[in-house]
């Protein structure tokens, strides 16, 4: 083994080649064998120690062996600060804390060494000094260990050691590094807040501009944030959303040119065009003043550019530039926080996108609809024009026909006769038409009056009665009285019973047809029961849409437009009343 005096520069040997890669040279010392065996003790061996306050490690007081051996027999990062100058000793558990530092900590006053931590431990510290212990948790602190502040935080104690003078002779300060534990929470809150709050999003740019006011919040991880849409044709991207610098600005214009013509700082173009992630370095250098923004004065060296991608296509969505913390390294715990906040941002465009789709769907279909229910509303009018002008003659030929029967055969009194019916029955049908569209365009007004409601359906049921029993039915009506007037619009509920009324007849070939009408707590019941073909059980959902027949159906004819029973539907839930239907085959 090589002699040596220059420790320092051995000790640099031994871990810029590797843990046991190289042998370290060592000034001789007589009985070091309470220096356990490991990096931390090859150092302490190696250092010429009469250069310190502490002088020759053969001076040592007891009390001072023993607490260094103790410290480098443990696992845990500890770290001794002895005599008046607080000279720093520590273990193997300790040195990563220092940083690049470690070869220059070893040995060094603990104040001038923790300079950068003093306005955090230095109470604690002095504490520790006048005999009382400290302990203090998750402490944030800008250390010094790596050329530049950096963000760390730890978990640690300083409790005096007591020389055999019974005086306080150091102190003995164990510490954790809580950095990874305290930021990724940090960075866990903020992805789960963006997440809560773009979610309400239905839109693209509601998810961004929602995410920039949530990440405004989180500067000491992302001290700016710029937030790019490219337009349809993808030629350009435009500013939409943005937290820690102006619009407009240099490193913020409101448009960046997306072809390569002009200038594109943030490398938009390329990161679009290969829909992949893209590190910017050099921040400081590439604007004459640094970029200054954030929660710290120095400026920013490092920024990323994270597309905003869906699945199955090929341009992102969105763009956003993310700045890197100043006072914190670029590590692969960073770039992962990057990645998940991406991933949150993908997921919440591609929700708004289906939610755009869908709203653009309803949109048309509702345009279908309302241009439906215009039509029908205007064929009717034209329908019901020449109709009363066909039926207005018709009526007067058959009265006159009544009151000259030599004159007319009684074959031309019947096909009159038929014509006239037809005509009432296609009157009838377009009446209906314009009711229905009246209603779904929402201009039907209701009027209430107080009415004897099973008088009235009573009455109207029996409308049905000589037609029932020609066709060899029987017809039960059975309105119990209610009690008390009932407030409805009669002509709307006139057309509820007639419609249901016609609808039992024409699908019913046997049997009967029942009519009840009673109270049913607050309410009023009203049920209308047949015997006839039956509905089958996956048509009865439907049987309320607009439009719906029964396929395959047997009835007394097959005139109708599909819409008796949603017309019933309608005029029911404007009177607050709901309908349903049961059936069997």
């Amino acid at each position: 083994m090589t002699q040596t005096s220059n420790g320092n520069a051995n000790a640099s040997e031994f871990f810029a080649n590797g843990e046991g890669s190289t042998e370290i040279a060592r000034t001789e010392h007589k009985d070091l064998s309470w220096l356990t065996d490991s990096k931390m003790a090859a150092v302490i061996r190696s250092r010429d120690w009469t250069q310190t306050p502490l002088g020759s490690i053969e001076s040592w007081p007891q009390s001072l062996r023993t607490t260094v051996s103790l410290c480098l027999a443990s696992n845990f990062p500890i770290s001794i600060a002895w005599g008046p100058a607080h000279i720093q000793i520590f273990n193997d558990g300790y040195w990563p804390i220092c940083g690049a530092k470690y070869l220059q900590a070893m040995g060094q006053n603990f104040r001038e060494c923790w300079a950068s931590a003093w306005p955090v431990i230095g109470a604690a510290f002095e504490s520790a000094l006048a005999g009382k212990a400290s302990l203090l948790e998750d402490q944030q602190m800008f250390l010094d260990r790596n050329g530049y502040p950096e963000e760390t935080y730890f978990t640690f104690s300083f409790s005096p050691i007591f020389d055999e003078s019974g005086g306080v002779g150091g102190l003995f300060h164990p510490v954790t590094e809580t950095t990874g534990k305290m930021v990724g929470q940090r960075r866990m809150r903020a992805l789960r807040d963006v997440i809560k709050r773009v979610s309400e999003a239905t839109t693209l740019e509601d998810v961004l501009k929602l995410a920039a006011e949530t990440l405004g919040g989180f500067d000491f991880d992302l001290p700016f944030t710029l937030f790019y849409v490219p337009d349809e044709k993808n030629k350009q991207a435009r500013l939409v959303a943005h937290t820690g610098l102006e619009p407009g600005m240099t490193a913020s214009p409101l448009i960046v040119d997306l072809e390569g013509l002009d200038a594109d700082f943030w490398s938009l173009a390329p990161a679009a065009q290969n829909n992949r992630p893209l590190q910017v370095d050099r921040l400081d250098i590439a604007f004459a003043d640094g970029l200054h923004c954030g929660p710290y004065a120095e400026s920013l060296t490092n920024a990323l550019v994270l597309p905003i991608t869906m699945p199955g296509v090929e341009y992102p969505a969105a763009l956003v530039v993310a700045g890197v913390s100043s006072r914190l390294p670029l590590d692969e715990n960073y770039h992962t926080f990057y990645q998940s906040l991406a991933a949150c941002l993908s997921t919440a465009v591609a929700a708004a996108r289906v939610h755009e789709e869908e709203k653009k769907r309803a949109d048309a279909l509702a345009a279908i609809d309302d241009a439906k229910t215009a039509f029908f509303s205007n064929v009717s009018h034209e329908f019901r024009t020449p109709l009363t002008l066909m039926l207005g003659p018709l009526e007067d030929i058959l009265r006159e026909g009544s009151r000259s029967v030599e004159q007319r055969s009684p074959l031309e009194i019947e096909r009159i006769a038929l014509i006239h019916r037809n005509g009432l029955r296609l009157l009838r049908l377009v009446n209906t038409l314009l009711a229905f569209s009246r209603i779904e365009a929402g201009r039907v007004d209701a009027t209430y009056q107080a009415t004897d409601l099973a008088t009235l359906t009573c009455e109207l049921a029996c409308i049905f009665q000589a037609t029932v029993e020609r066709a060899g039915l029987k017809l039960s009506v059975d309105c119990l009285p209610i009690g008390e007037p009932v407030f409805v619009d009669r002509d709307m509920w006139e057309k509820v019973v007639l419609n249901l009324m016609s609808n039992a007849f024409k699908f019913t070939f046997t049997g009967e047809i029942n009519v009840r009408l009673y109270r049913h707590g607050d309410n009023i019941r009203l049920i209308v029961q047949d015997t006839g073909t039956g509905i089958p059980a996956q048509e009865l959902p439907r049987l309320f849409e607009r439009f719906r027949r029964i396929e395959g159906s047997q009835g007394r004819s097959f005139e109708g437009s599909g819409i008796g029973l949603a017309l019933v539907h309608d005029l029911v839930t404007l009177h607050g009343g709901t309908v349903t239907a049961s059936s069997t085959i």
